[in-house]
């Protein structure tokens, strides 16, 4: 039986448990020892991060092969269109290669906590709220995405990650279950 943690990471903390400088980390929220984040979320991204005491499980979440899909909120500044949706759709180039497909929608301003501080607004340029889904883990990989095709993204939150939530979680809590290998699936833990 493997851990793993839910985490509802708030804006402006590390995805690691030590801290370089005045940041705040992981470890001012979660005491539990030997669980390790499966992938990260940036410093200024919110939402679900998991962690787990299973390195095959931190494998099966973060790497690519696998495929597990990521569902994020994301605040773009300007009003986006559908040429800008169908674009993340069928995928963008970014200097480090061309991202999967991803599935994109327009979305309301989803029913979430106020960010502290709050996203800096333009009075004359408006705002908009997308859905995206993808199965990668690149560095900045969303906020790269919108701004390739036009739309900097001001605010990001990831809403889930695989079968995961963050349904129930404020800002800052996290939520303990337990994983068996069998509920997982085979194919995550092939070889062992």
């Amino acid at each position: 039986m493997s851990k793993l943690v839910l985490f509802n990471k708030p804006f402006n903390v590390l995805s690691q448990f030590s801290n370089a400088g005045s940041s705040d980390c992981l470890a001012s929220y979660i005491s539990m020892k030997g669980v390790y984040p499966a992938g990260r979320l940036d410093k200024d991204s919110e939402g679900l991060l998991l962690l787990t005491d299973d390195g095959r499980l931190q494998q099966a979440i973060t790497d690519p092969r696998f495929k597990m899909r990521k569902v994020y909120w994301a605040q773009v500044e300007g009003q986006i269109g559908d040429d800008a949706l169908s674009r993340l759709r069928r995928g963008v180039k970014l200097k480090d290669g061309p991202t999967r497909p991803a599935t994109a929608r327009s979305i309301g301003e989803p029913d979430i906590w106020p960010r502290q501080p709050p996203v800096r607004q333009r009075q004359h340029i408006p705002t908009s709220w997308i859905e995206l889904e993808i199965s990668e883990g690149r560095n900045r990989q969303v906020r790269r995405m919108t701004a390739a095709v036009g739309y900097p993204t001001l605010r990001l939150v990831r809403s889930s990650v695989g079968p995961w939530t963050l349904a129930g979680l404020a800002p800052g809590e996290f939520q303990v279950i337990d994983v068996t290998r069998e509920q997982f699936g085979p194919l995550t833990f092939a070889g062992k």
